[in-house]
């Protein structure tokens, strides 16, 4: 990674203006799952450590243009505090004088937490008076934010233009082992992409194919290949509008593009419906394709054997059916025994691993399933993009 990082900056003494993607499940007022949250303590931990204030700032959901107690941070702050075993002071706002005054009042070692960036409905427009006045808060901004780094929003790549910006130990992270899978990757190497629409990949197919070895597609993504070599899909998911698209991408790369053999299929698509498991040019009329089957995951065993690296983005079947799930974990397994370095791009893939109870089996698994996708793209992200060189 070419990007400056915390430890290349001095910190004692300064007021770290630190954004974190806190965008976390809540229920009831309380986070569900603290994921991300545990995610960004290395940095957290370090900065506080370095003799520095910290002031935090994140987006949580979508606010509907303006403050709303629902979309409160207070509960992230709350869990934040108990992990790091100090207070988290929480601000009534991101930005606005009485904000100002707290983060004047912060002494080194302690920490508060801002309120939801996108109770500002300038935030996602990337307005650079809202990121102005960020950053009169602080004196060096960290991004640790790698899940909205693919966003150029005033909190993530317009404070960037006032202070001195470096990334954070999470953000180093996710470049360090997404890069490997766009710069210079270790062969085999093998990639899998999952997930419904081939529309949103179509980038990413392209990109992956011009590096990698092997290039596994499932899910609702397959169908529409294999209606591209003329099979007749019946009621599955396919995308009738990308067929010549996906034809002019098997008619260059076909050897290297592994499709699959057989299918769990069903005659609706609910978790209950009749399944049956037959080969993918045998799907009777009305049926469709909910997950891979039997001879598909042993292809899946006999293409990962050996391989160095392996990028994984998108689930093979509709896992969150149980019934349908089958096809996913298996995979998920295969990557956990691989001895190849795994890479597991955020979203649906990260809670697929984590279903299978193989995630700390994984090298890295992203957090940041949006931005995890685009980097594969080959795309620079903004949030990435305003940071400092080394």
């Amino acid at each position: 990674m070419n990007k400056k990082t915390v430890r290349d900056i001095d910190l004692k003494n300064k007021r770290v203006l630190m954004r974190v993607d806190f965008n976390v499940p809540m229920e009831g007022g309380k986070v569900t799952d603290d994921k991300r949250i545990k995610a960004a303590l290395p940095t957290i931990q370090y900065v506080l450590g370095q003799g520095a204030s910290l002031l935090l700032m994140s987006h949580l959901g979508r606010p509907k243009g303006g403050p709303d107690p629902e979309f409160s941070l207070k509960a992230a702050a709350d869990v934040l505090a108990g992990r790091l075993g100090i207070p988290v002071r929480m601000a009534p706002d991101c930005v606005g004088p009485e904000v100002e005054r707290l983060a004047q009042t912060l002494q080194p070692g302690e920490a508060l937490m801002l309120e939801n960036t996108r109770f500002h409905p300038e935030e996602e427009k990337n307005d650079l008076e809202l990121a102005k006045k960020m950053a009169a808060l602080g004196d060096v901004y960290v991004n640790d934010a790698f899940g909205s780094a693919h966003r150029a929003h005033s909190s993530t790549e317009g404070v960037a233009h006032f202070l001195p910006a470096v990334s954070g130990f999470l953000m180093e992270q996710e470049l360090e082992y997404l890069g490997r899978a766009t710069a210079n990757p270790e062969h085999p190497y093998i990639a899998i992409l999952g997930g419904a629409k081939i529309s949103d990949k179509i980038l990413v197919v392209e990109n992956l194919l011009a590096r990698c070895d092997q290039l596994i597609i499932g899910g609702g993504m397959a169908n529409t290949f294999l209606a591209a070599k003329g099979l007749d899909m019946q009621d599955s998911l396919a995308e009738a509008e990308s067929i010549e698209t996906a034809r002019g991408i098997l008619s260059k790369s076909a050897s290297r593009i592994v499709l699959p053999l057989d299918a769990v299929i069903a005659d609706k698509f609910e978790a209950e419906a009749n399944s049956q498991v037959v080969d993918v040019d045998c799907i009777p009329a009305g049926w469709r394709m909910m997950d891979v089957g039997p001879k598909t995951v042993e292809l899946y065993r006999q293409v990962l054997g050996g391989a160095k690296l392996i990028v994984w983005n998108g689930p093979v079947g509709v896992f969150e059916m149980p019934k349908f799930a089958g096809g996913t974990f298996a995979l998920a397994k295969l990557l956990a025994e691989s001895g190849a370095v795994t890479v597991i791009g955020g979203g649906d893939s990260a809670s697929a691993v984590k279903k299978a109870g193989v995630a700390k089996q994984m090298t890295h698994v992203s957090t940041g399933g949006g931005a995890s996708l685009e980097f594969l793209e080959g795309k620079e992200l903004p949030g990435v993009a305003a940071l400092l060189d080394k």
